[in-house]
């Protein structure tokens, strides 16, 4: 897991619609950056679908709120236009950035343990650097608390 008060680290990663999106890009915005394990799965649609509710709260704050999933950009595609998700997915299906975020680890469901995607969010400020780092979010929560904390 990432510190607060540490530069966020830089990527780019491929959108939904394969365009190379950069963290870089939003430089003069806050960012919003969650990382869920799977789209189209019950906890990571309600998260998704949370943060389309609170978009509108988001960009009054200046924020830009991103997605990254494992998920390639079809499905990517898929799950933004099943669920009219308004803000920006991206595939990281090495789980590089994943990794480098401190978003992959450890999981335990029904007593199975297995290695994935661990459900977090960072909030990085205009000039890139992490503000708040949550770990292991929930996902009914998680767009609330974030707003409400920008």
């Amino acid at each position: 897991m990432l510190e607060t008060g540490t530069k966020a680290p830089a990527f780019t990663l491929p959108d939904k619609d394969g365009r190379a999106v950069s963290l870089s890009d939003f430089l003069g915005s806050k960012v919003v950056l969650y990382f869920y394990p799977k789209d189209n799965t019950p906890g990571c649609t309600r998260q998704a679908c949370a943060f389309a509710a609170a978009y509108d709260g988001f960009r009054e704050k200046n924020a830009v709120v991103i997605g990254v999933s494992r998920d390639g950009a079809a499905s990517h595609a898929r799950f933004a236009e099943k669920y009219g998700l308004p803000f920006i997915l991206l595939s990281d299906e090495s789980a590089d950035v994943i990794k480098r975020y401190g978003a992959w680890g450890e999981k335990k469901l029904y007593g199975k343990v297995s290695e994935g995607v661990v459900r977090t969010t960072y909030v990085i400020d205009e000039a890139g650097d992490i503000i708040a780092a949550m770990p292991k979010v929930k996902p009914d929560t998680n767009a609330a608390e974030v707003l409400a904390m920008i």
